[in-house]
Order: C-alpha cells, then sequence, then structure tokens
C-alpha cells in the first residue's frame, strides 16, 4: 500500500477520534474502533488504552482543530534529523520512543492525541507523521472552509491589503481564504492566484503580452498599408 494513501488512513482515523472527543459527554471518552476502510488502517485507541480524551477547551476551539495543532506539532518535532534517527532506529524499543514522544508533546496535547501517536510508533509509521499531519490539515481545512491559495504580485503589500485581498477572495469563493503572498518583480504590475492547480494571471506582463500579440496579429486597414518601394527624398541645392 502506498505511503500517501496509508497516512490518509490514519489521518482519517484522528480526525474521526477528534469528533468522538466532541460528542462525548463530560469531555471524556474512549475510543472503540478497528479498520474502517483500508487494511492498514488499525485500532488507533482501545477499550484498552483508557485514554481521557480531556478536558473541554473554553477558548473556543473546536477538538479537530485542537488535535490539528497536536499532530502539527509532531511533525515539527519530526524534522529535526536527530529526532528523525531517534524514532527510525530499531534497537530503539518502542517504549522508549513512546516515552519520549509524550514527555516532549505530553504538556499540551490530548492524551486521546497521545494515545492515537503511540500506537502510530507500536506500528512502525512514526515515519509518517508528518505526512498524517499533511494529510489532517487537508481534512481540516476542507471542514473549515478554508483554501490556501499563492498571491504573486510586484511589490509588497501591507497587512491592511493583504487582509483586505483575502476578504474579497473569501466573498468571492465563499470560503475563508488564506492567502500566501510572493513578490515577483517580474510581473511588472498586476496580481497573479493560485489556487491549487489552478492559475488566475492578471498580471500586467501577461496583459501586455496579450496586447503585443494582437498588435501582431493584426491586418491592417487596405489604406494603411506600407508602401512596398518606400519614396526616396532627394535634397536639390541651388547652384
Amino acid at each position: 500500500m502506498r505511503e500517501s494513501t496509508v497516512a490518509r488512513s490514519y489521518a482519517e482515523t484522528l480526525f474521526e477520534l477528534a469528533d468522538r472527543h466532541e460528542g462525548s459527554a463530560g469531555g471524556r471518552a474512549r475510543a472503540a474502533a478497528g479498520p474502517a476502510r483500508a487494511d492498514d488502517r488499525e485500532t488507533v485507541a482501545d477499550g484498552r488504552t483508557g485514554a481521557a480524551a480531556g478536558p473541554a477547551r473554553a477558548d473556543g476551539q473546536t477538538a479537530a482543530e485542537a488535535f490539528g495543532e497536536a499532530v502539527a506539532a509532531a511533525a515539527l518535532l519530526c524534522e529535526d534529523e536527530k529526532v528523525r534517527e531517534f524514532l527510525a532506529t530499531p534497537r530503539i524499543p518502542a517504549a522508549a520512543k513512546k516515552r519520549a514522544l509524550e514527555h516532549a508533546l505530553g504538556p499540551s496535547s490530548p492524551p486521546l492525541f497521545l494515545a492515537f501517536l503511540k500506537v502510530v510508533v507500536d506500528k512502525g509509521r512514526q515515519r509518517l507523521i508528518p505526512r498524517i499531519a499533511e494529510e489532517y490539515r487537508l481534512l481540516l481545512d476542507q471542514r473549515m472552509g478554508r483554501r490556501y491559495v499563492e498571491v504573486t504580485v510586484a511589490r509588497p503589500l501591507d497587512e491592511a491589503a493583504v487582509d483586505e485581498l483575502a476578504r474579497r477572495m473569501s466573498k468571492a469563493t465563499g470560503s475563508t481564504v488564506v492567502p500566501s503572498v510572493k513578490v515577483v518583480p517580474g510581473i511588472l504590475g498586476g496580481i497573479v492566484i493560485r489556487d491549487g492547480d489552478t492559475v488566475y494571471d492578471g498580471s500586467l506582463r501577461r496583459r501586455l503580452g496579450t496586447m503585443r500579440r494582437r498588435l501582431m496579429g493584426a491586418k491592417l486597414p487596405v489604406g494603411a498599408q506600407p508602401p512596398t518601394n518606400p519614396p526616396t527624398t532627394t535634397n536639390h541645392r541651388n547652384e
């Protein structure tokens, strides 16, 4: 099975755990689910873990968002080369790896997420943590109606201009647009928006190029055709 498929499966399982946490009474939950679709979608927390979901957050953040922050923190931790080597070394027991992750992430992570992470390690899938985080973010963005777009401009934009741009794009798309602004002076002016595989090119360079092609391909009126042999001018001097 492709790693991208496995990572997606784990991310979906984590998302389901977050939803169970959100709907659990008293802010506590026990997850008891086996594989839903893919063969490699192992049970990540069952009745034997006894993992508490943790207290409900008072800041209005959903469980899905809290779990998203936790898995993003785990992915960030895995960017460190020494951490990657530690997690990937077969001679280091899984128990030591789980203790290290819990020590690094435990204070700010939901206990149910830590239970999920421990099962990931037990199954030898810890190298997929960054990809699981990426897949989870895509699921969360879909749930929250967020769209990340790349915006290219010729000159830097101040914060107010970026906010206004995000507001207009959000209104036009019906989604919460999060723009990532890149400055490329070569586009001369205007704006280029990349939304996934779709590019909206409103740059001045493109418009000038279009105008040039139109001018080059335009047919001049008959009376405006330039003469084949332009007349020569003779200067007559009075002797």
